[in-house]
């Protein structure tokens, strides 16, 4: 069972399609749920984290609803988790949007607004160059389009953590990972076959833990 964290924020009945679609075509017998019950939660294969919107709002309907905690029951347990978008942001220590904002702190480093001199959001497709090889980004090429919507950015404090970068005025992390924790800053829901590439890689890492 792959469990989607459902925290009342945005839609993510998208990502939820998409993994479904990314498992149909694995040949997977993983079976999809979006959930806030922490049983069902640390009974997963593994774990997805959207995210959509302000960092604040998510990261405080996150712990409102204390599935914060559960998240670290989750890594405590080496369960694959993959944080999407704001998801993969709230894995970090502490975010700047509208404020000072402490993050899961999964990993070390915090989110960071672009610079002035860009127009943001960057709105759009962009590209994906991976820095080592990981399961998660198996197949995927050094170049492949992604599609990302965010004004902010990871900015991870150990760059043993980043497994692809994105260049928007600056060479940023777009992909992150430490033990059984990983982030895409991308939506793989919209990213077409190469998003679907990435979920399908991470059901394998499920199916395989």
């Amino acid at each position: 069972m792959i469990a989607i964290i459902d925290y009342a924020i945005g839609n993510v009945r998208s990502v939820q399609k998409a993994v479904e679609q990314a498992s149909a075509e694995a040949g997977s017998a993983q079976t999809v749920i979006l959930t806030a019950q922490p049983r069902q939660i640390l009974d997963a294969a593994g774990v997805i984290l959207p995210g959509v919107g302000a960092f604040g709002a998510c990261v405080t309907n996150l712990r409102q609803r204390r599935l914060s905690s559960v998240l670290r029951e989750v890594v405590v347990e080496g369960i694959p988790l993959l944080g999407i978008c704001v998801g993969m942001q709230m894995l970090f220590e502490a975010s700047e949007e509208m404020g000072d904002w402490p993050g899961l702190g999964f990993l070390p480093g915090r989110v960071r607004r672009f610079g002035p001199e860009l127009r943001i959001p960057q709105i759009g497709w962009n590209q994906l160059h991976p820095t080592r090889p990981d399961p998660l980004l198996a197949g995927i090429a050094d170049g492949a389009y992604a599609y990302f919507v965010h004004s902010y950015f990871c900015d991870a404090a150990d760059p043993a953590d980043v497994l692809a970068t994105t260049e928007y005025g600056i060479t940023y992390p777009s992909v992150v990972q430490r033990d059984r924790i990983w982030g895409i800053q991308c939506h793989p829901e919209k990213s077409q076959q190469v998003g679907l590439h990435i979920l399908r890689n991470f059901i394998s890492i499920c199916t395989a833990a």
